[in-house]
């Protein structure tokens, strides 16, 4: 991948880092357009990337909106724990639920 960050290897070549994935889960929570609002803000997906991502975690119960290092993977899934309540839902008492796991090769 273009611009990955790279560790050099003990051969002198490089070695790309360890890939994670930002997984945002399923809730009852929250609306499509929060989500759709979320991903454009925090992640810079367009709305139509958003709808698909909002429809994929609503029917799968998550979804990786994310593949990279880990420590920007941290960076974002605290974004989203911190993105809020969805205002369009009295129901709705805080953000949305991500976790990072290890791209598997």
């Amino acid at each position: 991948m273009p611009g990955a960050a790279v560790a050099p290897r003990q051969d002198g070549r490089p070695q790309r880092q360890p890939r994670y994935h930002v997984v945002l889960w399923n809730d009852d929570d929250h609306t499509y357009q929060y989500v759709i609002a979320m991903l454009r803000q925090l992640f810079g997906h367009p709305p139509e990337r958003g709808m698909q991502l909002a429809k994929q975690v609503d029917r799968d119960g998550r979804v990786v909106v994310l593949t990279t290092t880990k420590e920007h993977a941290e960076l974002k899934r605290d974004q989203v724990h911190a993105f809020g309540a969805d205002r369009l839902l009295a129901r709705s008492k805080g953000s949305m639920s991500a976790t990072i796991e290890a791209e598997i090769e």
